[in-house]
């Protein structure tokens, strides 16, 4: 079934075309892996379909509806840049994360930050960015979600904690979710993905199957990524 399907999607600011002609259908139980250098149009792509951005033309369809606020109701979305309020407790934190989201569960997020080491009852103010990534990622994983988008959900942790965070993502969506990975730590990720859509100057140059890829190509994704967008 189709999860989410973008139709000759185009994003423009001014004259300038940030993307072109995306088009898009994703199925669902899928991870795949949102690649592309830096500037090249993901986060746009990632706020389109969060309907953060408006599209200038062509179409965002969730389960088969265009955008809106039903598909916002089964979207979670980690952002590239925290958006807690950090005057509160992680404990508070979670309280409201369950109030604001019929399909948050308190107990999943309780357990993955205990995992992680994290004190619900410190101020979100006092913790670290890494730290402050790591309780937004649970708070987006700990919802009963159609579809995740992560937004570089690995940028501000160390290399140790980045496989349990890896196993978190794996393990904590539903049978029937898919989850769209957008970060430039290839070789991190390239294990859990069973697609990947390369991006570059707003374009989709690529979607693939990550195993058929690398059987083609003889090589990872991170080593295919690399001679297609070399310097």
């Amino acid at each position: 079934m189709t999860l989410l399907k973008c139709e000759n999607l185009y994003k423009r600011f001014g004259k300038t075309e940030i993307l072109k002609d995306i088009n898009l259908d994703i199925k669902s139980g899928k991870i795949i892996g949102l690649l592309g250098k830096n500037g090249m149009g993901k986060t746009t792509l990632i706020k389109c379909i969060n309907d953060l951005l408006t599209v200038s033309s062509g179409k965002v369809l969730i389960n088969g509806k265009e955008i809106g606020v039903e598909s916002k109701s089964v979207i979670s979305y980690l952002p590239e840049r925290t958006y807690l309020d950090k005057s509160l407790s992680v404990n508070e934190t979670i309280k409201y994360f369950a109030t604001f989201y019929k399909d948050f569960d308190s107990e999943k997020a309780c357990r993955l930050l205990k995992d992680l080491g994290l004190d619900t009852a410190q101020k979100l103010n006092k913790m670290s960015k890494g730290m402050l990534e790591k309780v937004q990622l649970v708070m987006v994983m700990s919802r009963k979600a159609d579809l995740y988008i992560l937004d570089e959900p690995l940028g501000g942790v160390d290399p140790a904690t980045r496989d349990y965070i890896l196993d978190t993502i794996l393990t904590n969506f539903d049978d029937g979710a898919s989850v769209i990975i957008s970060t430039h730590l290839i070789s991190d990720i390239e294990r859990i993905l069973d697609e990947v859509i390369f991006i570059n100057n707003g374009e989709i140059v690529l979607h693939r199957d990550t195993d058929e890829l690398r059987a083609e190509q003889n090589g990872s994704i991170d080593e295919i990524f690399r001679r297609m967008f070399k310097c």
